[in-house]
């Protein structure tokens, strides 16, 4: 079919009819099979409406309004060339296509169709609600079912994307499933950059629900010395600070994808953490957190740049265009909101149990795991006797924080000392994990109870905590009169806005009805089974009205993991007449037997 007005009119004109008036021409984005289309038209005015009307293709300079030839200015081909960057108009990166709808075009108007910026969270819950995944040993929840088909459609048209649900839905399970829909081959493996004290947790959710998915730790004195040593792996795990060492290496090939958790961790587009990730060639991209916006639009400016570069456009530009303000949050999220799924517990309570039970190893860095080795060596020595019972408190003592310290004479460990050291760092990696844990809660204004069997922790995380969201912070333990603890719980019950609460599980795991919080956080683990489950009951029991998500964090390897363990079979033999001492002994001689796997 002839490209110009003129042509198509000698060919065409003794059967249409044909007006001379030439059309303001347009561009519209909309969605490819693949990536973004877009389509060149022109637009008429009939009685004060406005109507777009397509051209056969960006290469023709006349449009057909139902019966007649109306003409297009005769360089706009040429015009849509030229703002598209040479890009085919039917395969549009969806980067350029979301840049061009927001920035003023003296050549041509330029605008999206609605489904284009369509919020990704309103997008997913269109899709269905089960899927099956060969290899994946999980069932998906309705709303993370729907979350991985999103993420796999999305991923293709845009090259990345941000999943920023709430803690406790599963974003890991989600990720590892989407893994899983076309695995990862060991030429382009899938790269998983997370803080240090997440690694076990990865590499234990991935054996559980992926098995067939071949793993790599790249950290440690024994990490990859070339690119081919990390094609041995579907999936290579690394941390931030190892991938800015190692940043040469990392970037030497193309990965499938790049999945960042806690990607708060790289919002500050100057830190070479952000600079370093910017590098590394990917195939698609996912920031994974749920705080994308912490305390300016920039943000989210920095998470969305990884996931989809240019987007927004270049940073100082944005910076201009977007001031910290209600109305710039509202116009960026137009923009933003189709890349990014963010569910909110409350908005898929219906898929989730009332309680949602979350394990989280961590593991001991190189320093602490020598640190850890010693104080098992010397308090066996200085107790040859009662030298199990005396060392798994201590190494329980050193587990919960180094700093603790527990007097000779004192029978009680609870009020242990806490004892500043420059052997050992306030921010281990189990405190990292409750920080990262508590900000995400604060940020989204939910109320948390902590359980600690020591009575300092509670100093700890507030010292620990000091740049967090501003919350309110209370504390009960044995110290704490009888006749004050409702008084406290009220309080942090009725606070407008985030708190924690921090709770000694021997003082206050019964009797208190505490529903106003629906996280728990269990940051020493118990022998007793029991008592864990009353703390627990703390929060979760009638009155509540929405799930709650209990994590139980520990060190792996280490007496923390026999304690989960132990406490776990304890649980399974609750309605059984077996004694439980049997295992007393045996679970003892473990833990003392237990090494640290730790690497810096």
């Amino acid at each position: 079919m002839p490209f110009t007005f003129e042509a198509v009119v000698a060919e065409f004109g003794d059967r249409f009819s044909v007006s001379q008036r030439v059309l303001d021409p347009a561009l519209r984005i909309s969605n490819g099979p693949v990536c973004l289309a877009a389509r060149l038209g022109g637009i008429r005015t009939l009685r004060g409406v406005q109507s777009f009307i397509e051209a056969p293709s960006a290469r023709h300079a006349w449009v057909l309004d139902g019966n007649t030839i109306r003409p297009l200015p005769q360089d706009a081909p040429d015009l849509v060339a030229e703002v598209l960057e040479g890009a085919d108009p039917q395969d549009v990166p969806f980067a350029l296509g979301i840049r061009l709808t927001q920035e003023p075009n003296e050549l041509i108007a330029v605008d999206a169709d609605e489904e284009v910026l369509r919020s990704g969270t309103i997008a997913a819950d269109d899709l269905g609600s089960e899927m099956s995944i060969a290899g994946l040993n999980a069932k998906l929840f309705p709303f993370q079912a729907r979350g991985v088909q999103w993420m796999w459609q999305t991923a293709k048209r845009t090259g990345g994307l941000i999943l920023a649900d709430e803690m406790g839905l599963g974003k890991t399970l989600q990720i590892i499933a989407l893994l899983m829909m076309d695995p990862p081959p060991h030429s382009a493996p899938a790269l998983i950059i997370c803080p240090t004290s997440l690694i076990a947790n990865w590499v234990r959710e991935i054996r559980r629900f992926a098995p067939s998915l071949t793993i790599l730790v790249h950290r440690g004195a024994y990490r990859a010395g070339i690119f081919r040593d990390l094609q041995v792996a579907s999936v290579v795990i690394t941390t931030y600070d190892t991938m800015v060492n190692d940043i040469a290496v990392l970037s030497s090939l193309e990965w499938s994808w790049v999945i960042s958790d806690e990607a708060q961790a790289v919002k500050n587009p100057e830190s070479s953490r952000r600079q370093a990730l910017a590098t590394i060639p990917r195939r698609c991209a996912i920031p994974m957190t749920g705080t994308p916006v912490e305390n300016t639009l920039l943000d989210l400016w920095s998470l969305i740049d990884l996931a989809v570069p240019g987007m927004l456009g270049e940073q100082d530009v944005f910076k201009v265009e977007y001031p910290d303000t209600v109305e710039a949050a509202q116009s960026l999220a137009r923009l933003t909101d189709p890349v990014i799924l963010k569910r909110r517990v409350a908005y898929v309570a219906g898929d989730l149990p009332e309680r949602i039970d979350v394990d989280l190893p961590v593991l001991l860095d190189e320093d602490l795991t020598r640190q850890y080795e010693l104080v098992r060596q010397t308090t066996l020595e200085k107790y040859p006797v009662a030298g199990a019972l005396v060392a798994t408190m201590q190494l329980q003592l050193f587990c919960a924080h180094p700093w603790l310290q527990s007097r000779d004479d004192v029978q009680d460990h609870d009020d242990a000392d806490l004892v500043a050291s420059d052997a050992a760092p306030l921010m281990t990696p189990k405190m990292e994990r409750s920080i990262a844990l508590l900000r995400e809660a604060f940020t989204n204004r939910r109320k948390v109870i902590v359980f600690a069997s020591f009575n300092r922790i509670g100093d700890l995380l507030e010292q620990a905590g000091r740049d967090l969201p501003t919350a309110w912070w209370g504390a009960i333990n044995g110290s704490t009169a009888q006749e004050d603890r409702q008084a406290i719980v009220d309080k942090f019950s009725s606070f407008d806005g985030p708190a924690c609460l921090v709770l000694n599980p021997r003082a206050a795991g019964a009797g208190l009805n505490i529903t106003a919080a629906t996280i728990v956080i269990h940051f020493t683990p118990l022998w007793n089974p029991a008592l864990e489950a009353q703390a627990s009951a703390r929060a979760h029991r009638r009155g509540q009205t929405v799930p709650v998500t209990i994590y139980r964090l520990f060190y792996e390897d280490t007496v923390e993991q026999v304690m989960i363990e132990r406490s776990t079979w304890k649980s399974e033999l609750a309605n059984e007449t077996m004694p439980l001492a049997i295992r007393d002994t045996e679970d003892l001689t473990r833990a003392l037997q237990m090494t640290p796997n730790g690497k810096s």
